[in-house]
């Protein structure tokens, strides 16, 4: 539970989260340069049951946290110079929250930091980025077109990660979500980092780098990506193939993941991941959504998701999930609300488990 003293803050956090959409936070000068403020407050509600107890807190929903940012742009001739920073706020986050203790509340710490880079993007040889942002694989596994994405994607571990499955005798198995529910996408490191132009609907990314804001760490990143997107007749497709080697104390972890997504215009779309660590795990995961025009609000956008791994925590795991969720879209308040509902189950030679279940309700407005 949430101490007293910071139930105000949680009800000016849910307050803004409800405020009307505001004019863009944007300045221009005569030469083709901009200043823009943008940000997003996305608070939710998480309760998570273990088959023995529930447990219920109000959290940043770290499938799309909190965050704000400043982004300044220069033309010059057809190119364009930008400065972008981007941090998250520090608001406990979804995945930290388990059955043995919860994250401070507001606890803002340099790892937050998304982006700090300059990058030069040119019309004919491509993009050039530097400095804290992106890998070429982050959002690889992530190529989704249902408009659930909000609250439920491949990546199971950012809403309940560290909450631990019990075994049938109702002890924690010290088996925690984001063992054996994870979807390997890529995040973001000091790099160096390049984006083709768009050639046939293709774009091709390779990065560089290390993680800068943690210390004593001298992990080595390095990674390919290809990314796709075009209308073929009535579907707009959308779909990303990506490998990602991180090298520690002279071995490598080699992830190789993918994900496609298909929307027709009736508003039935299909999106399909995958994922495998080489001598480790490997997941599958598939997403059936519907987008309907039913309120004059927005669009609603309801989908049901399944996810399969195998081989995470031990030979011969298994992991499975099954994942229901809707989202309203609210044009004139620029906000998204959404209630996702997910039940874990888990498997191993060692032991027999309980299933579990979390429920996610909560809105993201962005200005």
């Amino acid at each position: 539970m949430l101490p007293k003293n910071i139930l105000p803050t949680v009800a000016a956090l849910l307050a803004l989260s409800a405020l009307p959409a505001t004019a863009e936070l944007k300045y221009s000068n005569t030469t083709g340069g901009t200043v823009k403020l943008y940000g997003q407050f996305n608070p939710a509600y998480l309760s998570f049951d273990d088959g023995v107890a529930s447990y219920g807190d109000l959290v940043d929903n770290e499938v799309s946290n909190t965050r704000a940012g400043l982004t300044v742009t220069q033309e010059f001739g057809a190119s364009v110079l930008t400065f972008d920073f981007l941090t998250a706020l520090g608001f406990g986050q979804s995945s930290n929250y388990s059955q043995t203790g919860n994250p401070e509340f507001l606890d803002w710490r340099r790892t937050f930091v998304r982006k700090l880079e300059f990058s030069l993007e040119t019309p004919t040889a491509g993009k050039f980025s530097f400095g804290q942002g992106s890998m070429a694989t982050d959002g690889v596994a992530q190529s989704d077109l249902s408009g659930t994405k909000v609250a439920m994607y491949n990546g199971l571990d950012t809403v309940a990660g560290n909450y631990e499955i019990r075994t049938a005798a109702g002890a924690l198995s010290g088996i925690e979500i984001d063992d054996s529910f994870t979807g390997f996408d890529s995040s973001r490191r000091g790099r160096l980092r390049y984006d083709s132009p768009s050639l046939n609907n293709f774009t091709f990314s390779a990065a560089y780098g290390k993680d800068i804001l943690s210390t004593d760490n001298d992990d080595i990143f390095a990674d390919i990506a290809l990314r796709y997107k075009n209308e073929i007749g009535d579907v707009k497709v959308a779909g990303s193939l990506g490998f990602a080697r991180r090298t520690r104390n002279g071995a490598d972890r080699d992830d190789t993941f993918g994900s496609i997504s298909a929307l027709h215009t009736s508003g039935v779309n299909l999106t399909l991941a995958a994922g495998s660590r080489k001598d480790d795990g490997g997941y599958g995961f598939a997403k059936l959504g519907y987008i309907a025009d039913w309120l004059p609000i927005g669009t609603t956008s309801i989908a049901v998701d399944y996810y399969n791994g195998s081989d995470f925590v031990m030979e011969n795991s298994e992991s499975r999930s099954v994942g229901f969720g809707v989202v309203q879209r609210i044009e004139d308040a620029n906000m998204d609300a959404y209630l996702v509902v997910r039940k874990y189950s888990y498997s191993d030679s060692s032991d027999s488990y309980l299933d579990a279940s979390s429920v996610l309700f909560g809105s993201r407005w962005k200005f």
